[in-house]
């Protein structure tokens, strides 16, 4: 996770890099992140480090000088191939007769895929097969597709604008409606209406459960209302609240209730894991999903239903409300 300096200030730069890290980043350049969240904490040299010394070679080894078993460097400044890969190789080699091993170099500019084939020749045949190239350069999720597609020798990737930033889906469209209401002791169900069928909210006070088949697999997600129990002795029908005759009924499966109490009449109740272990946790969860709903172009919609009881009092309270 490369985004600090383009986050929209300093909360989204710390807070964007956690929730990089549970999304699946191995490491964040944010030192601030990495003390508070105790998480790993990598980045390189920037270009203006190369700039500030007489020439390429030099600003290299003061910084091998200072990072010796750290050392990261990035080639791209001048020429990336006739200078800075030659350049680093000759500082590699002078870290290894004092006893220190390269991390690798960095790409930050030209044609990715072509220079990180071209630089992993180099640095194989100068006896650095170990040594690692990270790419960085305004890179999202579709040109890291495209490069893997094109067989790039690239080992990580180094993502920051789009990333911190949320491209692509900048604001969550999410709101909060009222649900129920609490009368004499008794939560009333209540429907917000709209002509928009997306924007007809699900009425009641609800939990989420997790439908997983007998291999582990995600099947589906229903939302219920909190006093409903799944039998799961017994076959299980789920529809599509919106076509209600696409039906699928599950055999041999089980559930996990996906919401857990943060806050009980006010207290907190709940012990935050470690942030590594949240993203093992993400990690976990995200491989119970098949291949399909994860592929980045025409994914298969996974399927987020509602019982059939809480299905039935939103058709009531549709029909009562739509009368008045």
């Amino acid at each position: 996770e490369f985004g600090l300096r383009r986050a929209q200030g300093p909360d989204a730069g710390i807070y964007g890099a956690r929730a990089a890290i549970i999304g699946g980043c191995s490491a964040t350049s944010n030192v601030m992140t990495g003390q508070l969240f105790g998480i790993p904490v990598s980045g390189t040299h920037s270009h203006s480090w190369v700039m500030s010394f007489p020439d390429e070679l030099t600003a290299f080894r003061a910084y091998a000088n200072a990072f010796p078993d750290a050392c990261l460097l990035l080639v791209d400044t001048y020429n990336t191939l006739k200078s800075g890969m030659p350049n680093a190789i000759t500082v590699f080699k002078e870290l290894r007769e004092r006893g220190h091993e390269p991390v690798g170099i960095r790409l930050d500019s030209g044609d990715l895929a072509y220079l990180s084939k071209k630089s992993r020749i180099m640095l194989d045949d100068a006896g650095f097969p170990k040594a690692k190239i990270v790419a960085s350069n305004d890179l999202d999720e579709g040109l890291i597709w495209d490069l893997k597609a094109q067989g790039a020798k690239i080992d990580t990737y180094g993502v920051g604008t789009a990333l911190i930033t949320s491209k692509g889906c900048s604001a969550l469209g999410g709101v909060y409606k009222m649900a129920a209401e609490e009368v004499n002791g008794e939560l009333v169900p209540k429907i917000k209406i709209s002509e928009n069928h997306e924007k007809i909210t699900n009425p009641g006070y609800k939990k989420v459960a997790r439908i997983y088949n007998g291999g582990g697999k995600a099947v589906a997600d229903l939302i219920m209302l909190e006093e409903e129990q799944i039998d799961t002795s017994k076959p299980l029908t789920i529809f599509d609240q919106l076509a209600t005759w696409k039906r699928m009924t599950i055999n041999n499966f089980s559930i996990k209730e996906l919401l857990v109490p943060i806050y009980k009449s006010g207290e907190l109740i709940y012990n935050t894991p470690p942030l590594m272990d949240i993203q093992a946790y993400a990690r976990q969860e995200l491989d119970t999903f098949w291949d399909e709903y994860k592929r980045l172009n025409n994914p298969h919609v996974y399927k987020v239903d509602l019982s059939q009881e809480l299905y039935d009092m939103k058709q009531q309270l549709l029909k009562e409300y739509s009368q008045e």
